[in-house]
């Protein structure tokens, strides 16, 4: 039977369109939320996704395609499902971008992009949420930050950056909004097999002449204790436990699913 704790609630997760985003998007729905789905991709496998959700959901699914990195293209989609929706009661900052190299060789233009779409993004997003939150004494803020939101790694200074800023966005966001009805948190999971790490192996396995499989295992796990890749599921499960109404007292949390890479 089909989940319905999110019955009459509306979310609208960035990146939505694969990954992490997706899979929380499809979480949702499986509990009856309606649903704004953003991201980039083919234009028929995305209907092919709003379709198959919104028929799980029995609500309302939708989609824009707002680059996170343009606020005139936030605010329009902001706009739009707020017209579809009434309110957005709970935001899935998602939209992420990698790119790796050591800081003096790392491309000025490439830290701009990554610290607008993971970074500047939540910001826009989410003051544009919080009037319709405020309004209704109800809305979850949910954050997809990293275990690099906790700790460092080389080469990655942008995305180490602004994954710290979400964290302390977050936190900061927490405790203006404590006393209505609102939470924000944030989630910082270890190494998940996206497209976006999928990438970061298939360059290493390439720049080491070694295979994929031993590229994930040797260099991208290794500071992940449980050697297993974490599961979109697990990142999507985490999510929807933060945004049902009984977990109104966690607040400002930075909720580590990374198998136990930050316990070190």
């Amino acid at each position: 039977m089909m989940g319905q704790q999110l019955k009459g609630k509306s979310a609208l997760v960035t990146g939505s369109t694969s990954g992490i985003g997706q899979g929380i998007a499809e979480a949702f729905a499986a509990e009856g939320a309606n649903i704004m789905l953003n991201g980039f991709g083919d234009k028929a496998a995305i209907e092919a996704l709003r379709a198959r959700l919104e028929k799980q959901s029995g609500a309302i699914v939708d989609y824009h395609g707002a680059d996170m990195s343009k606020p005139a293209e936030i605010e329009a989609m902001m706009k739009r499902a707020a017209e579809r929706f009434g309110a957005v009661d709970i935001l899935v900052n998602n939209a992420g971008i990698q790119h790796v190299a050591p800081v003096d060789e790392f491309p000025p233009e490439k830290w701009d992009a990554i610290i607008a779409i993971n970074l500047t993004s939540a910001f826009h997003c989410t003051r544009l949420a919080l009037p319709g939150m405020k309004k209704k004494r109800w809305g979850r803020v949910i954050n997809i930050a990293s275990a690099h939101g906790l700790v460092a790694s080389p080469n990655k200074s942008a995305y180490v950056a602004a994954k710290h800023g979400i964290v302390g966005f977050t936190k900061t966001l927490a405790l203006e909004v404590a006393e209505q009805g609102i939470t924000a948190n944030s989630i910082c999971p270890g190494f998940v097999l996206t497209p976006l790490v999928q990438k970061q192996i298939d360059d290493l396995a390439a720049a080491n002449g070694i295979s994929a499989e031993k590229a994930a295992k040797d260099m991208i796990l290794a500071p992940q204790p449980t050697k297993q890749f974490v599961k979109i599921e697990e990142i999507a499960a985490m999510a929807l436990y933060l945004a049902l109404p009984a977990t109104a007292s966690i607040n400002g949390a930075a909720m580590s699913v990374d198998g136990g890479w930050t316990a070190r």
